[in-house]
């Protein structure tokens, strides 16, 4: 009895680890950048990239042409929703945003490239702008007066 107790106890135990070993095997994601590199043998210098394009609305997660040679792959790619989609592969450094300017009621920053993803075609510089907002920021030792 001892022994068919043991054998049980051993073939649970040996199961368990086959089907902990099987879950962590299919959540590996091997790398940051895994999902979003061409599984083919060119390198990156070599690898044009086209524009990421939502699946819907125009942010959200997309696909993305990379073709090498003679192969063209759909990967992975997303466009941030608080992004401005015409530079979205262009990443910049912005300064602080303007004060707002009464006559078309928006407030404007400009930014410098700091480095262009995919071998996009980048701007150095761009102007951003956006709606001025309505409240009046209240500093930290103000209070609400009624």
């Amino acid at each position: 009895m001892r022994s068919l107790f043991s054998v049980t106890l051993l073939l649970l135990l040996a199961l368990t680890l086959a089907v902990e070993a099987n879950k962590r095997a299919k959540h590996h994601k091997g790398g940051k950048h895994a999902k979003s590199q061409p599984s083919s043998e060119c390198s990156s210098a070599e690898t044009q990239y086209g524009k990421c394009v939502p699946e819907q609305g125009d942010c959200g997660d997309g696909l993305r042409e990379a073709m090498c040679k003679d192969r063209t792959e759909k990967i992975k790619c997303r466009i941030p929703c608080n992004w401005k989609k015409d530079i979205s592969d262009c990443k910049y450094k912005f300064g602080a945003w303007s004060s707002c300017d009464a006559a078309t009621n928006t407030k404007s920053r400009s930014g410098t490239l700091k480095r262009a993803l995919f071998n996009a075609e980048c701007q150095t510089t761009v102007k951003v702008s956006k709606p001025c907002s309505h409240k009046v920021k209240k500093t930290r030792g103000e209070k609400k007066s009624n």
